[in-house]
């Protein structure tokens, strides 16, 4: 018989798989042509333990978009916070990110999802609030971050927040273009994109 903590690690395994599957839902179909029956099929679960976790598609919705940018979010601070200059920051975090887009399918689906949430006018309106609260934060990070390269001389004179806009919208047109493509996608070296910042 399962204990306490087992039941809690197998609910929280299942509803990360109905996450899963609700990003690839919604990132193909969009939120208006997904289906909660969509959803259950793609996770292989029934329909009715769905509303288990969630109330409606739009909830589900919701938290993905909330834990995407929540995560985006966190990493980007803690990339201010790691033990390196500015350059080797910027340059960690385009190979990483690269690295991600690669290996990811939940990552790149989850970038092209708050593309089209971004674009929408038909989401919930707490979507709406989260993209408006949370969304620029990562501009703006990586903004302090050039200007600090600068001042060293190791980023290329330009507006650091216009940096961060070339920086952020490179990486996420990757990840869509890999979303949107079949088979096998051949990303950029990251080397060419870390020549467009660094002096």
């Amino acid at each position: 018989m399962r204990n306490q903590k087992q039941n809690e690690r197998i609910r929280e395994e299942r509803k990360e798989q109905i996450l899963a599957e609700a990003v690839k839902q919604f990132a193909h179909k969009g939120l208006f042509a997904t289906k909660i029956k969509d959803i259950a099929e793609a996770a292989g679960i029934a329909q009715g333990l769905i509303y288990h976790y969630f109330k409606s598609k739009e909830d589900i919705y919701v938290e993905i978009i909330k834990d995407a940018l929540d995560k985006l979010n966190e990493a980007v601070y803690m990339l201010q916070e790691i033990q390196l200059r500015p350059h080797e920051k910027i340059k960690t975090a385009i190979e990483e990110l690269l690295k991600t887009i690669e290996s990811s399918d939940n990552f790149i689906q989850t970038c092209r999802l708050i593309a089209q949430a971004t674009n929408s006018t038909a989401i919930p309106d707490k979507t709406k609030e989260l993209i408006t609260e949370k969304q620029d934060l990562p501009y703006q990070e990586i903004a302090k971050i050039m200007a600090a390269g600068q001042q060293e001389g190791t980023i290329i004179k330009a507006d650091p927040y216009e940096l961060a806009v070339l920086f952020w919208t490179s990486i996420n047109g990757l990840a869509i273009y890999k979303a949107t493509r079949q088979g096998a996608v051949s990303i950029p070296d990251a080397r060419l994109l870390t020549r467009l910042f660094l002096t």
